[in-house]
């Protein structure tokens, strides 16, 4: 299987992202960690990555796009993947249209978590208060699902176009949702 996951903030997609990677014997592979992982270890990307989050900047594309394209190389991935937090703008959806169409590959579905955003910012509240995180309150939740929203749709709707969109509810517990997901891609498989 080859798979993108995406939904808003606190739906809990990196947790699905693992179980489902597990699942069917793929890597989960995240920018996020990826980033952060570099950043760790001072390697150069991991400097130039510093450096642009330290001026309030975003990761270029065609850095995301370079170090994906790299990691869908490596031998874990030759079977497939799940890409979590990739892409995440129609500049980045084009790039890794360009990568798989050169390796022969096609994505075999997008899994997006959906849910109220009330609910997500309650959880999001009560993960902030868990582990101190004050910078989240309920406005600045609110103002990163607006955030997200804008920035997702016209992604989400270029999948469904492409029939590989596959909505599933991303509310309950971490094995409900689980149970939701991989009934919605084994109905893809079929």
């Amino acid at each position: 299987m080859r798979l993108l996951i995406m939904g808003p903030p606190g739906v809990g997609k990196g947790t699905q992202a693992v179980g489902i990677a597990a699942h069917y014997g793929i890597p989960a592979i995240s920018t996020g960690d990826i980033f952060r992982a570099n950043v760790k270890n001072q390697t150069p990307l991991g400097q130039e990555v510093s450096r642009i989050m330290a001026e309030g900047g975003y990761v270029p594309d065609e850095i995301t796009n370079a170090i994906v394209a790299d990691r869908l190389t490596e031998a874990d991935a030759a079977e497939g993947w799940l890409l979590d937090g990739y892409p995440r703008t129609a500049g980045q959806v084009a790039a890794l249209d360009d990568e798989l169409a050169r390796t022969g590959q096609a994505i075999d579905a997008v899994i997006s978590l959906v849910a109220d955003t009330d609910v997500l910012v309650e959880r999001l509240l009560k993960r902030a208060e868990l582990e101190g995180r004050a910078d989240d309150n309920a406005e600045t939740i609110r103002n990163r699902m607006v955030i997200y929203t804008e920035a997702t749709d016209p992604l989400l709707a270029t999948y469904r176009e492409r029939g590989l969109l596959v909505e599933v509810d991303g509310i309950g517990s971490i094995d409900e949702v689980a149970g939701r997901i991989t009934t919605a891609l084994d109905a893809v498989r079929a």
